[in-house]
């Protein structure tokens, strides 16, 4: 079923695991995530960033199938704007029923955040669409941000932040970086950084880049407080190399097959991954679980 983000992490923060929030761009990654999901009795995200809208998953055509198999599936399903950095991508998110946004205004200087982040709130909440904002700044692996200090999301200020702001859940660097790491590179979290902002904060924290981090990163990111975390770059990697490995094996392989194979690996990928962070056997269908959720 459809649910609003907050619904889901709310659930996560006060039980202590985290939940998957799957960039996915067309059917085969959008079913695989969903049907790993109902799999593993997981709840699960589905988000869509403004650009991947521009270049392939126009909302017109992908959300109604994302809505579609949401509402057909027996776990909790969110839908997530990814980082929307202004207000006609804010805009989108409403337009088209996402259950959540995120407003990424974390380049800006913190006033301009605070007042960007609160206007996005007042709108949003008055949609009853919840909203993730992000503090500090998750930079790009490939310009080397994983290891920027400055970067880092400040206790003191996060704590303004919420408060001035009324945001559902935040995003925080605490080390990692969006996109692929140096080959054979593991990030250095900020794992007391972390602890000290779910301590001051007690919302949902949400972990960008998370490809590439690890699973020993990525346990004990969600044993200090992290309940969202964002996956696309494995998935993507993932995907790829299936089409690949079976053309490999089968070079008159046909499109059909390879769309085949990238979505059952895919759906093995995420299977996984909910293990790891802890959210699977976490919904059981019943009536009284769902008015959680509602």
């Amino acid at each position: 079923m459809l649910v609003s983000m907050k619904s889901i992490l709310d659930v996560a923060n006060r039980d202590n695991y985290g939940v998957m929030a799957v960039n996915s761009i067309n059917i085969e990654i959008v079913r695989a995530v969903i049907r790993a999901a109902e799999e593993m009795k997981s709840p699960i995200i589905v988000q869509i960033g403004p650009g991947q809208m521009r270049a392939h998953a126009h909302p017109e055509d992908i959300v109604p199938v994302i809505k579609r198999l949401a509402n057909g599936a027996e776990v909790p399903v969110a839908l997530n704007l990814d980082h929307g950095g202004d207000l006609k991508a804010i805009q989108t998110g409403l337009k088209y029923g996402f259950t959540n946004v995120m407003i990424d205004a974390s380049s800006l200087s913190f006033e301009e955040n605070i007042a960007r982040t609160r206007m996005v709130v007042d709108l949003a909440h008055q949609c009853g669409i919840s909203v993730e904002a992000e503090l500090g700044h998750v930079g790009q692996a490939a310009e080397g941000d994983y290891d920027k200090n400055d970067l880092l999301t400040d206790v003191s200020q996060a704590a303004e932040f919420v408060r001035r702001t009324g945001v559902d859940c935040l995003a925080v660097a605490f080390g990692t970086a969006h996109g692929r790491y140096p080959k054979g590179y593991v990030p250095k979290l900020d794992f007391e950084r972390l602890a000290e902002i779910k301590k001051e904060l007690k919302i949902p924290l949400v972990m960008h880049g998370g490809s590439g981090s690890g699973e020993e990163n990525l346990r004990k990111a969600v044993a200090n407080g992290i309940n969202k975390i964002n996956v696309c770059t494995d998935v993507f990697q993932v995907a790829k190399e299936a089409m690949l490995n079976l053309l490999k094996k089968n070079e008159n392989a046909d499109y059909l097959a390879m769309c085949q194979a990238a979505e059952q690996a895919v759906f093995e990928f995420v299977k996984n991954y909910i293990g790891m962070i802890g959210s699977g056997n976490r919904y059981i269908f019943s009536e009284q679980v769902q008015a959680i959720y509602e």
